[in-house]
């Protein structure tokens, strides 16, 4: 069977994120974005061939940590993802990258908080809500609320509060880009904008969040996914 993601596919990807001044290369999140892409379009042997790629692309000298993180964070926001694209193909994706990683890598603990009242963990989602949605996040609180008061409840805080704020493996903006590589597989252009926005206010620059989109929609597109009105552009 022909590799759904081949490494040509990949280091293009790859090439589209723009590397910040001062940083050096060791900061490109490409891969989140791409393996998120895949889950999110039920194409889950495209994880395990990012997974694959990047851990051949570390340099030899790579410290067990560093494979650890990558797992990690491929995990994490796979996970995260799975309320946008749905669990059943959270678990697929998961599923495929657990075959694709070595023993040393895997997981066996729970990696969140899970003491907390859910008073508390509201309170900790309003606070990524608003970083998230800023001026907007009243409103669409409101709007959530009133199509139906579970759903609002829901999103802030099971979505926001115990899902999306564990910053201790994905950063916030990574959080973000796994957020909307989902949305744009799924094909939700309103949220699609409301999350590109979000990433600008966690911190993307314009490029990078371009870069974000354009990986998102070559992986949905090489995989068979349509958009119906088309991906919204990035404002600012």
């Amino acid at each position: 069977m022909s590799a759904l993601a081949t490494s040509t596919f990949l280091n293009s990807l790859k090439a589209f994120y723009p590397t910040r001044k001062g940083v050096g290369s060791a900061v490109n999140p490409w891969y989140i974005v791409a393996a998120v892409a895949f889950s999110a379009s039920n194409r889950p042997e495209g994880v395990s061939e990012v997974f694959r790629y990047v851990l051949q692309e570390l340099p030899l000298a790579s410290q067990l940590a560093d494979r650890c993180m990558i797992a990690g964070k491929l995990r994490e926001a796979i996970f995260k993802s799975g309320l946008i694209s749905g669990y059943p193909k959270a678990i697929n994706g998961l599923k495929a990258l657990h075959e694709a990683t070595p023993e040393e890598l895997r997981e066996t603990k729970i990696q969140r908080d899970t003491g907390l009242s859910l008073t508390e963990y509201e309170k900790r989602g309003d606070v990524f809500w608003r970083s998230v949605y800023g001026d907007t996040a009243d409103n669409i609180q409101v709007m959530l609320n009133s199509i139906y008061p579970d759903m609002g409840w829901f999103s802030k805080t099971i979505g926001y509060g115990i899902t999306y704020s564990n910053f201790e493996i994905l950063s916030p903006l990574e959080t973000s880009y796994a957020l909307v590589a989902s949305l744009i597989a799924g094909d939700t252009p309103q949220q699609i904008a409301w999350h590109l926005d979000g990433a600008r206010r966690g911190g993307a620059t314009l490029e990078e969040a371009q870069a974000v989109r354009k990986i998102a929609m070559e992986v949905a597109s090489h995989v068979g996914v349509r958009w119906q009105q088309g991906v919204p552009e990035i404002v600012s």
